[in-house]
């Protein structure tokens, strides 16, 4: 049976990709779903394991800086839709080695572009190329306002930079060569499968572990955040009925102080733990602020909300204690992560193939 559309998602196994492809591949059986990652430090394939046999889903190990690659896979799929996640995400990485940034956020982005331009040219009847950026492209606010999709980039590091330039690329083949895009920025995801380098799962795993919770500067940072299903729905909602050349923001209307976060975070450990009261607590640590830290971000979501119906689910509470049962019921993940033994499912599942 010929599939009703075919689409790539880019960085499908990474922590919000593998989510969106779930959502994707379980709610349109009809569909052919192609996951493209290069399968980096942050890329790992023991996240779809519930859904790797689906007819309808594929895996292709590739490197989007790769022009050629690139140019093979859309030969290969004849895709019509693209839903592009793979980017270098870590602000921290981002300061101490740029370069990977620029390669795989704004050239990969490019090559996705034109590699799009030259398959759809004929027609772009039917045709959708969904750019998921950040909410850090706009810079940092202080205690008063939002971000709205009208608000001017300022962005601060070179991840925040490297972002910015591949929304304002997608916006440009937009008006310059006609191809059909949306864009979403997002504020800060948090749930299952996130890589422990990330604030949430590392401090769970600190805590668990008796470790020093490591917050920066007095933790007066604050942050809007999503619970990464709600995400991936906003996706969904946005690929299907998004306004083709719009905008969109995503946001958990939920803004948390770090250190307010990292406390209520500890509370809870306690409590799943079977920890006393405070014990956690006394694990934070107060490490030297990073360069450039923007001191808060929010996001006003009320245009996704609006026009297309969409809202989060959970309250933070809910979101962070499913988070919290999931790291703590998933420990040989973890593990996997940690001493890189995660890498080797790839090798027992695609080796041979």
């Amino acid at each position: 049976m010929k599939s009703k559309r075919v689409i790539l998602i880019t960085g499908g196994a990474g922590f919000i990709g593998s989510h969106v492809v779930r959502t994707i591949v379980s709610n349109y059986p009809d569909y052919r779903i192609v996951n493209a990652d290069k399968l980096t430090y942050a890329g790992n394939l023991e996240n779809l394991k519930d859904i790797e046999n689906k007819e309808n889903y594929v895996f292709e190990k590739t490197d989007i800086v790769d022009k050629k690659a690139v140019v093979d896979l859309f030969d290969k799929y004849l895709f019509d839709g693209i839903i592009h996640l793979a980017a270098e995400s870590h602000v921290d990485r981002s300061i101490t080695g740029p370069d990977e940034f620029v390669l795989t956020n704004i050239v990969g982005t490019v090559n996705l572009l034109n590699a799009a331009l030259a398959r759809w040219k004929g027609s772009f009847d039917g045709k959708l190329f969904y750019h998921i950026s950040t909410d850090e492209v706009y810079g940092s606010l202080g205690r008063e306002g939002m971000f709205t999709e009208e608000t001017a980039y300022d962005p601060k590091s070179p991840y925040s930079a490297s972002k910015a330039s591949s929304d304002h690329m997608v916006r440009a083949y937009n008006h310059t060569f006609g191809i059909p895009v949306v864009i979403s920025n997002c504020s800060n995801n948090y749930g299952p499968n996130q890589f422990p380098e990330k604030l949430i799962p590392l401090a769970i795993n600190n805590i668990k572990n008796n470790k020093p919770v490591p917050v920066y500067g007095k933790g007066e940072n604050i942050r809007d955040w999503l619970y990464v299903e709600d995400h991936a729905s906003a996706i969904d909602l946005i690929f299907h009925n998004g306004k083709i050349g719009e905008t969109y923001n995503i946001g958990g209307n939920n803004e948390w102080k770090n250190i307010d976060l990292i406390s209520l975070l500890c509370r809870i450990m306690d409590k799943k733990l079977n920890r006393p009261a405070g014990t956690s607590e006394k694990l934070i640590t107060f490490v030297k602020d990073r360069p450039g830290h923007d001191l808060r971000y929010a996001i006003d979501s009320s245009k996704l909300q609006k026009e297309l119906g969409w809202s989060p689910i959970p309250s933070f509470q809910t979101g962070l204690e499913k988070t919290v049962a999931w790291y703590l019921s998933n420990s040989k993940w973890l593990e996997n992560i940690i001493s890189g033994d995660y890498s080797k499912y790839y090798d027992s599942m695609y080796s041979g193939r």
